[in-house]
Order: structure tokens, then C-alpha cells, then sequence
């Protein structure tokens, strides 16, 4: 235990993301839930096994989104 408080220190926020950083994760959760939504409501009309792979894809964007968020935060703290 430390003496203050018990407080760690890596566990204080790190910087905010910049405003790339932000415009970049917005363009990627923008880009999953126009997947889905045109998967589902056109391409699924057409073809169902082409609505279930871009449904993959829109699964797979979110992780990467926030760890590019989270990147800047993280790399200012060492």
C-alpha cells in the first residue's frame, strides 16, 4: 500500500484522444453500423450469405476502433 491512499498511479486517465484520433473511431463505428444496416435491409434481399459476411466484417471493426482510441492514451503514459 502507498502512502496515498492507496492510490496507483498507472491507474489515472491518460490524456483525451486527439481530434484524428476521434474523427478516425467515428469513420469506424460509422462504417460497422452502415454495414449491418445495408446487409440487412438490401443485401439480404439478394443474397443472405453476403449479408452474413458483411455482418462479420461489421463484428470484426468495433475491437479495432477502440483500441485506436485508447492508443494515444496509452502511449503518453509511458
Amino acid at each position: 500500500m502507498t502512502g496515498d491512499g492507496g492510490k496507483d498511479p498507472r491507474d489515472e486517465p491518460g490524456p483525451p484522444p486527439s481530434r484524428g484520433t476521434k474523427r478516425v473511431y467515428f469513420a469506424l463505428m460509422a462504417i460497422c453500423l452502415g454495414l449491418f444496416v445495408l446487409a440487412w435491409a438490401v443485401v439480404d434481399r439478394y443474397s443472405t450469405i453476403a449479408a452474413v459476411v458483411m455482418s462479420a466484417v461489421a463484428l470484426v471493426i468495433p475491437p479495432f476502433a477502440a483500441i485506436i482510441a485508447n492508443r494515444s492514451s496509452a502511449v503518453d503514459r509511458r
